[in-house]
């Protein structure tokens, strides 16, 4: 049974991807002597440090860090799984009276964490069949703005290429007439944290933003990226798994197995990148409530003015 914290601090940083996260939270967790949780939904798989972003072995070594590389590629992970060993690991940092500062861009998992979770109906296996069928007819594309027209926040949070949890969404739709959203907005089954939280949001500009993301995909190819995702390939692993959908993943699947030039494969993976980052700034102007807000990249420059807005 969880134990309760009331009044205890968390600190949430959150953020599009290649916002500058890793970097601030880093420095926080020096200055106020705080233990890094992972809340990012490919950064559990140990087999995408390079792909991922996620933080080097040598910024592991700074200050404790939990939930990163914990999974196998092989294995399929889940919001509510996520927050269980989350609480575990923020009460864990309580106990050992340091700052718990969860850190990533999955929106879901953050929400969960703050808000509860809500219990989801189970689904006819001819519905799920049906849904599939469907998808496989009229493709990805058109399978995802079919969706957008009966759960617009499912859709904009979700990429196209996220098979997995496009298809689910659907099947909620469709086996109860209510969207995905709405069975989340639902009175929560697990409670909220009991916690003094701040969130701090990492908002830049889009082009700078944008500039980042590319730039930080080029960082991740001279890093050994393409190595990475070969080794991964290699091992022939169902293509629904989530680490298979990671960012630059399948578009440097495409470029090993010869069926895009490098080229392409690198342009398609910024742009899924960029597109990605946008959406996810869509979802927490909407999902997260009353966070402090840094319209701007986190970087040495303005590190004291963010700190300043730091409670603990």
């Amino acid at each position: 049974m969880t134990q309760s914290y009331p009044g205890s601090p968390l600190l949430v940083i959150t953020g599009p991807t290649a916002s500058g996260k890793t970097g601030l939270a880093l420095a926080v967790a020096e200055k106020f002597g705080g233990t890094i949780i992972n809340s990012d939904s490919m950064q559990v798989y140990r087999e995408l440090r390079v792909v991922t972003a996620r933080p080097s072995a040598a910024e592991e070594t700074r200050v404790p860090h939990k939930l990163y590389g914990i999974l196998p590629a092989t294995e399929r992970y889940s919001a509510g799984r996520w927050r269980e060993m989350a609480v575990q690991e923020i009460e864990a940092v309580w106990r050992a009276k340091r700052l718990p500062i969860v850190v990533g861009g999955t929106g879901l998992y953050i929400k969960a964490l703050l808000s509860g979770l809500s219990e989801l109906p189970g689904v006819p296996e001819d519905i799920r069949s049906a849904a599939r069928a469907t998808y496989c007819a009229i493709g990805a594309g058109a399978f995802h703005a079919r969706l957008a027209s009966v759960d617009p926040e499912a859709a904009a949070r979700l990429p196209e290429t996220d098979t997995q949890r496009i298809l689910r969404a659907y099947e909620i739709y469709l086996a109860t007439g209510k969207s995905l959203s709405d069975w989340h907005r639902e009175a929560p089954v697990s409670e909220p944290l009991s916690a003094d939280v701040q969130t701090v949001l990492l908002a830049p500009p889009r082009e700078d933003l944008y500039a980042r993301c590319n730039d930080r995909f080029d960082r991740m190819m001279a890093r050994g990226a393409l190595d990475e995702v070969a080794a991964l390939v290699a091992r022939v692993l169902d293509p629904s798994l989530p680490a298979m959908k990671a960012l630059g993943v399948p578009e440097l699947a495409a470029y090993l197995a010869g069926t895009m030039t490098r080229k392409a494969a690198e342009e398609k993976a910024k742009q899924a990148t960029r597109n990605f980052a946008k959406r996810q700034m869509t979802w927490f102007r909407n999902q997260i409530e009353k966070p402090d807000i840094i319209f701007a990249q986190y970087s040495e420059r303005n590190k004291d003015k963010i700190f300043s807005k730091i409670c603990f």
